[in-house]
């Protein structure tokens, strides 16, 4: 193939000005991260969220989103209406200014704004830039105007069409096909993030319609999210496949120093927290300086609660903050008008007056809470004291795992055949499941990068276990220990020995629920390998077909049967199906499962929004059965059979 060579001079001539919104369609991963699925619904959040400054400006009460057949979206809300008038900066309409031109919106000062998501203001230009047609519809002032666009450009003028009642916002939108590689919306992706937005503003009714969910036989889709309850109706549904703890939810809604501080707190039966917070409605996943204000003042109030009222003696130790995790539900939420984000995904708050400010209305609150409610308080406090005592038995076994490794010299488990690399982003680990597998893998794998570690039977199910049960837990002490980068709290990716962990279980019901388990500890006890992309599922084939002299493999029954009928009547095929990786010879192992060049590994990702995960988790894997039959039951009729 010809390369064109590069030129040696380099001159003013040689920098590209891109102008207006050139930069979006050139490089449009920056600002929406993607072109595939994510960026695709990013458009609308980017729209709804200035519904959503115009709610928590105090000026919307209704969002609507709507998907059309026709891959159009549709977004409308009764807030006050972008501004029409002549911009002075520009020359041009102030709602054409806003919606091609990068950096203009009205979220710069405090004056339009005093709380908004948005950052940079982008999002709406963005939108537009990114879509092959656009018509913005805006209500104000009595009247109706419209403007239309064409990937980012103006395709008529601002138009004054007729008299109108109220105020408020029309987007319409087609995602770019040029730009994007899917145009299929995720109802319930969509559904879920809509939820969520509508439980941090309370009182805001935000309605999702569908007609284009043809394929599933569902022509038209509606929900409606409306929570008067606001965090305390978040936490009760977060709670809602457990057993609480408490007769009512701690709830806390004050402002102080330009700060809305909103919070709510109620404790269920099981060992696991589940702990959201955001900030301006964006989800601070690394948390921030209103967490560590919010952490800080429910352990000082509990202490200084447990010793007024004797739960705890004066010569006892305190709670810590790792005592009051187990089984807490809460969330908080701060709105601010300047809002500093950092950490690796700029998901984390940076504020420090936000710590103090969140530590002393929580400090009031919750300690007020405890005194109004005294068999709450109880109830909680002895949680409390019970996981003091979980924890202190849990780190006796945690210690143990490590005073081993060193008395051993950090040596691996014993189970464990290691790879010659030492590079971790160049190694492997296959987590087999059985001796027999593992034996095959041994054998089959690349010694100098892929490294073998076999466990046996199915581990312990942590979504409902202690943490000491845990720690004692053979097998899990095994990936722990052969990981290399410690668990929970104490994870650290730098000392992470393989970049690419591959779950590698039978295709058969038992290999199922063992990689589920898997997927149950790693998403409670080492979440960053999920959110770093390390963690991956092997897809080992169904089916081997042997014609002759020649063999292929299969991985499901369609590719399966397609071949079959494809073949001439006198050929008599012999068919072995594989229910277990035990079955197959470590040459064949390597060739369909193990050989880069020729394997099929699923990444495990986690595209869901915490909330959501945790509810996945807990209905499936929790210590409550009547959620997980319920769940058994509205699906069992759409999973394909199985060899058992």
């Amino acid at each position: 193939m010809e390369t064109t060579p590069l030129q040696t001079e380099y001159t003013a001539k040689d920098i590209q000005v891109l102008s207006g919104l050139e930069p979006v369609r050139k490089r449009p991963g920056m600002y929406i991260g993607d072109t595939h699925e994510n960026g695709l619904h990013h458009l609308i959040f980017e729209i709804v969220d200035n519904s959503i400054d115009e709610a928590m400006a105090g000026f919307c009460k209704n969002i609507k989103i709507v998907l059309h057949k026709d891959e159009t979206v549709e977004i409308v809300d009764d807030g006050r209406g972008i501004p029409v008038d002549t911009h002075p900066t520009t020359g041009r309409p102030a709602l054409e200014t806003a919606m091609t031109t990068l950096h203009a919106g009205g979220k710069f000062d405090s004056l339009t704004y005093k709380v908004s998501g948005g950052l940079h203001g982008v999002g709406a230009s963005v939108v537009t830039a990114l879509s092959s047609w656009m018509r913005v519809e805006v209500k104000r002032e009595g009247w109706l105007y419209s403007q239309e666009y064409e990937r980012g450009i103006p395709s008529t003028d601002l138009i004054k069409e007729e008299k109108a009642e109220g105020t408020g916002t029309r987007v319409l939108f087609k995602p770019d096909s040029e730009i994007f590689e899917t145009s299929k919306f995720d109802f319930k992706r969509l559904s879920n993030h809509f939820k969520n937005t509508s439980y941090l503003n309370k009182g805001i009714k935000i309605s999702l319609l569908s007609h284009c969910d043809q394929e599933n036989g569902y022509p038209f889709k509606e929900i409606n999210y409306l929570f008067d309850g606001g965090l305390a109706s978040m936490v009760t549904a977060l709670n809602k496949h457990r057993q609480e703890y408490q007769v009512e939810p701690y709830y806390a809604l004050k402002t102080a120093e330009n700060i809305i501080v909103e919070a709510a707190i109620q404790y269920n039966d099981s060992f696991n927290e589940n702990v959201l917070s955001f900030a301006n409605c964006i989800n601070t996943q690394e948390g921030g300086t209103h967490l560590t204000g919010f952490r800080t003042a429910l352990i000082r109030v509990l202490n200084r609660f447990a010793k007024k009222n004797q739960f705890i003696k004066e010569t006892d130790p305190n709670l810590t903050t790792d005592d009051l995790k187990a089984g807490l539900t809460a969330v908080i939420s701060v709105k601010l008008p300047d809002p500093q984000f950092e950490g690796q995904t700029k998901t984390k708050l940076g504020n420090s007056e936000v710590r103090r400010v969140v530590d002393s209305i929580i400090n009031e609150t919750f300690l007020f809470f405890l005194e109004e409610h005294p068999q709450d308080a109880q109830k909680i406090i002895e949680k409390c004291l019970v996981q003091q005592k979980a924890r202190e038995a849990a780190k006796k076994a945690r210690d143990l795992i490590i005073r081993k490794s060193s008395l051993d010299g950090g040596s691996l488990p014993g189970k464990l055949s290691d790879c010659q690399e030492k590079d971790p982003s160049k190694s492997e680990i296959y987590i087999v499941e059985g001796e027999s597998a593992g034996g095959s893998a041994k054998m089959g794998r690349d010694r100098l990068f892929q490294a073998i570690l076999p466990i046996k039977g199915k581990i312990l199910n942590v979504q409902k276990a202690t943490d000491e049960k845990m720690f004692a837990h053979t097998e899990i002490r095994a990936i722990i220990t052969g990981l290399g980068a410690g668990e929970g709290e104490t994870y650290d990716a730098s000392k992470l020995r393989y970049h690419t962990v591959v779950i590698m279980t039978d295709a058969d019901v038992d290999g199922s629920h063992i990689r589920t388990l898997l997927l149950t500890y790693f998403f409670n006890r080492m979440p960053d390998l999920i959110a770093n992309g390390n963690l991956y599922i092997a897809q080992p084939p169904l089916f081997q077909i042997r014609v002759g002299k020649s063999s292929q493999y299969f991985f499901n029954d369609e590719s399966k049967d397609k071949y079959l009928e494809q073949l001439e009547a006198k050929q008599r095929p012999y068919i072995q199906r594989y229910k277990g990786l035990g079955e197959m010879n470590p040459d064949q192992l390597w060739e369909t499962t193990m050989d880069p060049q020729t394997r099929t590994l699923l990444k495990v990702t986690n595209d869901l929004e915490n909330a959501d995960a945790y509810d996945t988790f807990e209905r499936l894997m929790g210590i409550e059965v009547a959620p997980r039959k319920s769940f058994i039951q509205a699906y069992a009729n759409t999973v394909k059979a199985l060899d058992v």
